[in-house]
Formats: structure tokens, C-alpha cells, sequence
């Protein structure tokens, strides 16, 4: 009989957001830069009678045009509050986390439900093995979104995940996965037999969360086999063993004794505060995906890389307005771009932002393709050298070096091809017995003899023009 096994899985995804200081004070916020314990102050550090200045105006927005961006209703014209959440751990140097209630609810991404966006202060950077703290980064401003458990599988959580993260990036004044913090939240169902939730804490990646999800399946599914009982519990990610391990007993809302902050003074959203975040919210990807099928007749499949990439599709359509939008070009750039580029970037595991590329040395590129400069499979080539050395020499300054320009010399072509005619003996026979194919063969001699630098086209005519 096989197993009849289901899954339910919410987050609580805390994100960094990217302002210059910190939710309640001056301090700035870029902790991994300086030494430890000195981007600090009073109020970051919780020292008795020091006051928080009011909420980070910059952060406030942000939060919003995440929650407007995950289609949530906005929270108007009420006390949006801080709360002090109290528990004891060395990273929280009050006591109490500051977190605000929600300020945006009942969104949808990806037809998951999202229960509620709010901020939050980040606490301090704790290293049990040393012993030590470091609270540079205590009271830097956090979104948290928090989810329903409508994902039903490691992979639906794992794409959840990643286009929320994309999302991020769209929209900017994020710090994204790098800063991201999950909570996650999951329970089974084993032939019938109902577990209970279990939080993994803490999860700073999309694989491991995708990893925490895959072994929880297991671990919860086992114990219910073994006729045991799921416990309600917060347990760790051991990432090195890419294992979870028990903490303590799960918390309820009460257990961290959440009381209005009397030193914070309440923020209210109304329309017009909203309106204007609004005005500065980039296009989504979804929506740019769209616009790109819509405008530039481009297939879904294309749109859908060239927009999971901020920067990749900012340089296509720049590439297609310097080309032109007709039918032609747009084909180009996808190739050299969405197929190219793309596939390039890939296996070199980095995004366009972080390659060293501009969009001229593209532009430059495609030129020297189009111009007959170069061949198709040398800007294949050329491509590879560019994102090698990180954008520092152009397509022109690589032909230079390389010797890579296209055999423009006929006669010299010609002789390419009888050397190529003279060592394929079987395959100019075949092709004079009418195996047509068999010219491919002594093309691509030709294509090794000029080191990929012939027109494939001229190189046929000349064999053709030979053999027949």
C-alpha cells in the first residue's frame, strides 16, 4: 500500500531593508564594513532611559510598497503601533524586540495567501561557539512578510522564495537573500494522521529552506510510521549536517508578552501617503513580463529569463532601441541576449549586475556581428572572454587581440576550402554520390582551418561551387 503523505507550509520571511541608519537611531547600518561593536549607541543598545527617535521614514515606505507590490490591503487611518516582544537571548540587548503590528494585510503572491507585512528591528549578531556578540547590526530596520501554509511542497516553497526575492529586487532598497532570515512553518499529513506544526528557525537561504522542508517531510513522517507524535516545538537548521534539531517548545504570542512600546509614538498611513509611495514603485516582473510578450512579440519562455534578471532586462531594451523594435532586431537581441548572454552568465553563476558587462560593449558586439566583423560562433566565443575578464576589454579590444576578424579575402577562403576538399576524401565522395548532408562535414574543416573566423554561407557556396 503506498503512503498517502500531504504537506502544509507557511513563512515568515525578515528581509533587511537598505537605509543608510538604523530604524530608531542614527546609527548606520553597514555592520559588515566596520569593527565589531562600533557602529552602536545608546538606544541601539538598549541602555535605560535612552529614547528612540521616531520610525525610519525611508523603511516606512519600503514596508509599504512591499505590501502594496504582494496586493495587500493597506492598513488606513489607524494607530499603526510599535510593540515591545520580550524574550532573553545575548543578541537582544533590551530585552525586547521593537516590532510594529501590521501594515499591510491580506495580500496574494503566487496564490499564496500573505497574512501580514510589517517592520521590525533586527537584533545583534550572536556566535555561541565564541562566545561573543557584535551589535552593529541591532536596530537595523526589517520587513517581515508573513505567509498562510498554502505552499504544499520543498519545491513550491523553493519558487515562492526565488520570485519573491526577484521581486526584491525590483523593487530596490532591499538587501535580499543575502540579509534574508526564514522562519519556517510545517506540518503533515501521514495517511490520515494529522501532525502537528513545527517552526524551523533562522534559515538564512532558498536551498535551505528547501533542505530544512525535505528533511522535515522525513524526520515527521517517520515518527508518525513509528505510531509517535508530532510535537508542537521550534526547532534549529544545522546547516553543516543539513539536519534540524529540537530548541525548546513552540512559542504562542503570549509567551513573548507583547505590550505597546510607550516610548514610539504611532504612525498612521493615510491615502495620500500611500499615493505617493505608490508613484515610485518600478514595474513588477509579472507585469514586465507581460509588456515584453505584449510589446516586442517576444515568446513567454524569452520574456520570462530576460525579466528574472532587474539588469538583464533593462539591457534588452536598450539593445532593442538602439537597433530598432522591428521584427528582426528584436529577434537578434533575444538570441544574443535572452539565449547568449544569458547562458554565459549562468554558467559563470552571476547575474548581469555583478558581471562587469555595460550595455555598449552588447550594443558593440551585436554590431560587429551584424557588420560581418565577426562570425556568429566567434561572438559566442567572444561573449565567454568578456564575462571571463569581468567587462575590462571590449568586444573590438578582444577581435584585436584574438585575431578573431571574419576571412574577408576570397581568394583566401578559397584556399581554406581546397585544404578542406583535400582532406575529406569520403566526404566529398559522399556528397558527389548525393549525400548532401555529407558537406556539413567538410564545412566545419573549413570552420576548424580559419579557427571559426568563415562565413558559413560563403564557405557553401565556394564547396558547392567546387564540387559540383
Amino acid at each position: 500500500m503506498s503512503d498517502d503523505l500531504s504537506m502544509k507550509c507557511g513563512l515568515e520571511i525578515h528581509v533587511q531593508v537598505d537605509t543608510d541608519s538604523k530604524l530608531f537611531c542614527m546609527c548606520p547600518t553597514n555592520y559588515k564594513d566596520v569593527e565589531p561593536n562600533t557602529n552602536v549607541c545608546p538606544v541601539c543598545m538598549g541602555h535605560p532611559g535612552a529614547k528612540p527617535m521616531p520610525p525610519n521614514k525611508e523603511a516606512i515606505d519600503v514596508a509599504i510598497m512591499v505590501a502594496k507590490m504582494l496586493g495587500c490591503e493597506m492598513v488606513y487611518d489607524k494607530d499603526i503601533y510599535f510593540q515591545r516582544k520580550h524574550y532573553n537571548y545575548p543578541d537582544l540587548p533590551s530585552g525586547y524586540q521593537k516590532t510594529s503590528v501590521p501594515i499591510g494585510v491580506k495580500g496574494n503572491f503566487l496564490g499564496v495567501e500573505i497574512t501580514e507585512v510589517h517592520l521590525e528591528e533586527d537584533p545583534g549578531q550572536y556566535k555561541p561557539d565564541l562566545g561573543t556578540v557584535d551589535y552593529n547590526r541591532s536596530g537595523t530596520p526589517l520587513v517581515e512578510i508573513v505567509t498562510e501554509p498554502d505552499m504544499k511542497s520543498p519545491e513550491e516553497a523553493r519558487e515562492f522564495l526565488r520570485q519573491l526575492m526577484r521581486l526584491f529586487r525590483y523593487i530596490g532598497h532591499l538587501r535580499g537573500e543575502g540579509t534574508m532570515r526564514a522562519d519556517t512553518n510545517i506540518s503533515i499529513n501521514y495517511n490520515g494522521i494529522q501532525g502537528k506544526r513545527v517552526e524551523v528557525k533562522n534559515v538564512n537561504s532558498i536551498k535551505g529552506v528547501f533542505k530544512v522542508l525535505k528533511y522535515e517531510i522525513i524526520r515527521q513522517k517517520n515518527v508518525l510510521r513509528r505510531g509517535g507524535e508530532i510535537k508542537m516545538e521550534t526547532r534549529a537548521f544545522m546547516e553543516a549536517q543539513m539536519i534540524t534539531k529540537s530548541m525548546r517548545s513552540k512559542e504562542t504570542a503570549d509567551d513573548y508578552r507583547h505590550i505597546p512600546d510607550p516610548d514610539i509614538q504611532p504612525i498612521v498611513l493615510d491615502h495620500e501617503w500611500v499615493e505617493v509611495v505608490k508613484e515610485r514603485m518600478p514595474e513588477t516582473p509579472i507585469d514586465k513580463e507581460k509588456r515584453f510578450v505584449e510589446e516586442y512579440g517576444i515568446k513567454e519562455d524569452d520574456a520570462k529569463v530576460l525579466v528574472s534578471d532587474l539588469e538583464l532586462a533593462d539591457v534588452f531594451e536598450k539593445v532593442v532601441s538602439h537597433f530598432g523594435a522591428d521584427e528582426k532586431s528584436i529577434a537578434l537581441s533575444v538570441t544574443w541576449i535572452r539565449n547568449e548572454l544569458k547562458r554565459v552568465l549562468t554558467y559563470n553563476k552571476v547575474d548581469f549586475v555583478d558581471s562587469g558587462l555595460t550595455t555598449e560593449q552588447i550594443v558593440e558586439l551585436i554590431e560587429s556581428i551584424t557588420n560581418k566583423t565577426i562570425s556568429q560562433k566567434i561572438g559566442k566565443r567572444i561573449i565567454e572572454l568578456m564575462v571571463e575578464n569581468k567587462g575590462e576589454k571590449s568586444p573590438k579590444q578582444i577581435i584585436a587581440e584574438e585575431g578573431l576578424t571574419v576571412v574577408g579575402d576570397d581568394s583566401e577562403l578559397e584556399q581554406f576550402c581546397e585544404e578542406a576538399i583535400k582532406n575529406s576524401a569520403v566526404a566529398v565522395e559522399d556528397y558527389k554520390s548525393g549525400n548532401n548532408k555529407a558537406l556539413n562535414s567538410i564545412v566545419g574543416q573549413v570552420m576548424k582551418l580559419t579557427r571559426g573566423r568563415a562565413e558559413p554561407g560563403k564557405v557553401v557556396k565556394i564547396l558547392k561551387s567546387k564540387l559540383d
